[in-house]
């Protein structure tokens, strides 16, 4: 379920019942002549999209503004920079709308500079902030000293139950290290265009790649929508393991 489709009624369901509420996160980023720009924000809506299948999940609306860094192109080439504490803090706010609302269940999907699932500027923006907030949310429902109080003397015994505040938010990669161990990963060559292929056809053109002869979109032509199923079916069976 989407939730801007959703109903109140429908909403206080989910929540109740906590379905894993999942916020797609990427970049609008130059990725060569011949592949969208919207690449990293369509491999992580696209992958929920078929999770949503499969099991009960609320997709929230992308987020498609973030620190996408010059690295690969400047502004010039149409990629938009958002400076990753502006971009925290916009993160921060809305998940502090959604944890003081009631969720208990959110994940943040990332597709953008996670190579080996490094913490790069996006991932740790992220993390910053749900941490940031989860302490803040405990200080402020639960008052200051909640952790020292003789009341929480069981706190780590029951790490492990359904309210744990550490996975109230948890920021996961669209392919963990063992999906990209088992496949491959790049930026807009062979293995990002066959999953974006596979997920929104019309976004990979390969005969643009002829236009440029930059090096890391060159072996995109041997890119596929059958490799690229491939790749989304082991990032599938990873995140029904993950998002619970």
């Amino acid at each position: 379920m989407k939730l801007e489709y959703l109903f109140p009624k429908d909403l206080e369901k989910a929540k109740a019942e906590r379905w894993p509420l999942v916020i797609p996160v990427g970049t609008i980023e130059y990725h060569g002549p011949h592949c969208s720009f919207g690449c990293d924000t369509l491999v992580a809506y696209g992958l929920l999209e078929r999770l949503e299948k499969e099991k009960n999940i609320i997709i929230a609306p992308p987020i498609w503004y973030s620190p996408s860094s010059y690295a690969v192109a400047g502004p010039e080439k149409g990629t938009i920079h958002v400076e990753s504490d502006v971009f925290e803090q916009y993160i921060y706010n809305i998940l502090k709308s959604l944890l003081y609302g009631g969720w208990r269940n959110i994940y943040i999907l990332i597709h953008h500079q996670y190579e080996q699932e490094n913490l790069l500027p996006m991932t740790l923006s992220c993390m910053k902030a749900a941490k940031k907030l989860t302490f803040e949310y405990l200080e402020d429902t639960r008052g200051k000293g909640w952790w020292g109080d003789n009341s929480n003397k069981e706190f780590y015994e029951q790490l492990d139950v359904q309210d744990n505040p550490w996975n109230w938010i948890t920021v996961l990669p669209c392919m963990s290290k063992e999906v990209q161990d088992a496949t491959g990963y790049d930026h807009a060559g062979k293995w990002e265009c066959s999953i974006l292929s596979a997920l929104y056809p019309e976004t990979v053109v390969k005969e643009y790649i002829k236009e440029s002869n930059e090096w890391f979109i060159q072996d995109a032509v041997e890119s596929s929508v059958e490799i690229g199923e491939k790749m989304v079916s082991l990032c599938l069976e990873d995140l029904k393991n993950k998002i619970k």
